[in-house]
């Protein structure tokens, strides 16, 4: 309640009208008859307003966008890193993608507001962040799918099956001598290293299916952000829009999973927070 009460008392009109009352209640020449009742009246308001619903709402919304603002700008430092690490044609995938965006986003809201010298956004600040959201993924898958690609280059599938079938061999070869102490020892070095070959073998056949099903996912998220860029131009409905969005979104939750499950071959961490401001182009 005390941060309904703060916003309440905050909010700037209610300062000047609040200040002005005092002032006048001193200039009067009765303050105390006039300062207990712009007080009573200052009560009557806030006890008013911060039991509103709606006004409640508001304020959480507020502090909701705040906290959204800072990690938004978290979200932003890890982008402009994914950005540089990223190879050129991944680069300029996205940069495609995202100025196809904003034109279909201008576009749109020309039609909205076709009179207008600076016309508006047609898209509203949640369906924005929606697309910011669904780009955001689409950055990061590109640069999953750059990551798990340096990894299958660097790992040699033939190799490791090269070492699984000599480590075979020589255990079939130890099997045949004499039972020993010695002999036990050797196996059991060799068994070690068998389970380690395997288990190689098992995460780049892992990394390899990961490989070709992000590569699936950046292609179909690619066209479904398009198709809800278009959207706002072909229909001029808001909550269709953001619904459209949302499914979108609910969709994508086992290529997040699997994003989240690569963070040690990527190094990206699963964002909670928002993503960064993306549709906006910064003012030079």
């Amino acid at each position: 309640m005390l941060k309904y009460i703060k916003a309440a008392f905050l909010y700037h009109w209610n300062l000047l009208a609040f200040l002005g009352g005092m002032g006048f209640a001193v200039l009067s020449g009765h303050p105390d008859v006039a300062a207990p009742l712009v007080l009573a009246a200052e009560t009557a308001y806030l006890g008013f307003l911060v039991t509103h619903p709606k006004f409640q709402s508001y304020v959480e919304s507020q502090a909701a966008k705040a906290t959204r603002l800072e990690a938004s700008g978290k979200s932003a430092g890890t982008l402009q890193v994914i950005l540089k690490r990223l190879p050129e044609a991944s680069r300029a995938r996205y940069a495609d993608l995202l100025e196809r965006c904003r034109r279909l986003r201008q576009i749109a809201a020309d039609l909205k507001h076709p009179d207008a010298e600076h016309a508006g956004e047609s898209l509203d600040s949640l369906q924005s962040e929606g697309l910011d959201r669904l780009l955001w993924m689409f950055l990061r898958l590109l640069f999953t799918q750059f990551s798990l690609a340096r990894f299958l280059h660097q790992t040699s599938s033939k190799e490791i099956h090269q070492d699984v079938a000599r480590l075979e061999a020589n255990i079939k070869t130890l099997d045949k001598q004499a039972e020993s102490a010695h002999r036990e020892k050797l196996r059991r070095t060799l068994e070690d290293s068998l389970a380690t070959s395997r288990a190689r073998l098992e995460n780049f056949d892992r990394a390899r299916s990961n490989y070709e099903f992000v590569t699936l996912e950046i292609d179909r998220l690619e066209k479904k952000i398009e198709s809800l860029a278009e959207l706002a131009i072909n229909r001029q409905e808001p909550d269709y829009i953001s619904s459209q969005i949302d499914q979108v979104a609910h969709s994508m939750q086992d290529t997040e999973k699997t994003m989240n499950e690569l963070k040690f071959v990527t190094g990206v961490e699963m964002l909670e927070e928002a993503p960064p401001a993306i549709l906006v182009e910064e003012k030079s």
